[in-house]
């Protein structure tokens, strides 16, 4: 069995040694797994990079196996998560915990993969990096995996949740602290709380680097060391993407075959009773395929319905809008030691209205045109288009009104 795990800088190919374990059969690969074109032969498993996976944790109210499955989906689509019912099987659950009456469930989606994402050769087994690694108790890991940090936690040695982070710094900074906090305070929200014992930190290509802002973001001990080798996840997953285009090929060209088979035993035979036949098995394998279209096409008017829906939710459940992030987006962007202030902060969501409203008073007007460029430069802003109007002058100072409202989606 050969092993595609993806790497620091990109995906790395471990071979199955002997004993079970793996062992590194090259240097640092591509970005990108499609590109990578030495596979050996036999077996070949793939470890999905984490920022492919939807992780969704959850507890259900039972024990039986047989009902995991349904539970599942239906969290998943509470939170308007579904996978690519084209693409092949992208979900998989697995246990992490069981109480009397209740079961702790780690949920994942994947996201389909788009060109490139999978190897050339197609892998026998898929599983996730996060489980590729790991650890004892309660704990949380941070390693860097194609380029960004990320990070799992696992409760009693089971992984309950993993996130990638937006950062790609050299240390684990400011951003991937507070993306774990509010990870383990979302578990806590919902009734799986996790209390690291430990947190590792497993540094890139090889070396052990320095803890960054982890040092003194938790009170538990920082363990550094180089990030173990990886092994095949127990029990294994049943994902399984589908090529859908080599499929359809596939399918063709089976098409085809069959038509020239008929076309011959026609000639050949002349026999008119095979014609009959084979034209019933056609007209049959055509009511066959409208079915099935029906039965997609109804899937997906619901789908879209349901994205629709889900779409005029956004600015209650995205956290963009939530007005006290506005607000303080908005007070970080006025200018340090300026004078200037806000005397009225309006937040109105009707169509009617603008999103944002802002009056203000500064004593001269070089703060107001800074904290004008400064609310449009503001990446966590970057959703409301600001229209500024210019500073009046006053026999106190200069007075300002500034309206943001939100882009066209």
């Amino acid at each position: 069995m050969s092993l595609l795990v993806p790497g620091p800088l990109g995906w790395e190919l471990w071979k199955q040694l002997p004993d079970g374990g793996y062992q590194r059969a090259d240097d640092e690969g591509p970005m990108v797994v499609g590109e990578m074109s030495r596979l050996p032969s036999g077996d070949l498993a793939m470890l999905f990079p984490v920022r492919q996976v939807h992780a969704l944790p959850f507890k259900a109210p039972s024990t039986d196996e047989d009902l995991f499955e349904d539970l599942a989906t239906m969290h998943a689509e509470r939170l308007g998560i579904r996978p690519d019912v084209m693409a092949g099987e992208l979900t998989d659950s697995f246990l992490v915990s069981q109480e009397d009456e209740s079961s702790v469930l780690l949920h994942v989606v994947i996201r389909s993969p788009g060109e490139g994402e999978l190897p050339v050769r197609t892998p026998k087994d898929f599983d996730l990096s996060a489980r590729g690694f790991p650890v004892e108790g309660d704990a949380v890991c941070v390693w860097k995996e194609l380029g960004r940090w990320v990070f799992s936690i696992f409760k009693e040695g089971k992984l309950i949740y993993c996130q990638p982070s937006s950062s790609s710094a050299e240390t684990p900074d400011n951003d991937v602290v507070r993306d774990i906090h509010l990870s383990l305070g979302q578990l806590t929200l919902q009734g799986l709380k996790v209390k690291p014992e430990r947190v590792h930190l497993w540094g890139p290509q090889g070396e052990l680097g320095e803890p960054g802002a982890l040092a003194e973001a938790f009170d538990v001990p920082i363990e550094i060391a180089h990030r173990p080798d990886p092994v095949m996840p127990d029990p294994p997953s049943r994902i399984l993407p589908a090529d859908v285009h080599a499929a359809r090929r596939a399918k063709a060209q089976r098409n085809k075959v069959l038509t020239l088979v008929g076309a011959a035993a026609v000639v050949y035979l002349g026999f008119a009773g095979w014609l009959g036949w084979g034209l019933w098995q056609t007209l049959q394998e055509r009511k066959e395929i409208k079915a099935e279209m029906a039965q997609y096409a109804e899937v997906e008017a619901v789908f879209g319905e349901h994205t629709a829906r889900w779409d005029e939710l956004s600015r209650v459940v995205e956290s963009r809008y939530n007005p006290v992030e506005t607000m303080l987006n908005i007070a970080n962007s006025i200018p340090k030691n300026s004078g200037l202030r806000l005397t009225t902060a309006d937040i109105d969501f009707s169509e009617s209205e603008p999103l944002v409203t802002l009056r203000g008073a500064a004593p001269a007007s070089a703060p107001v045109t800074t904290f004008s460029l400064a609310l449009k430069r503001n990446a966590d802003l970057e959703w409301l288009e600001w229209n500024n109007e210019p500073a009046n002058k006053t026999q106190k100072g200069w007075e300002f009104l500034f309206k943001g409202a939100p882009l066209e989606p």
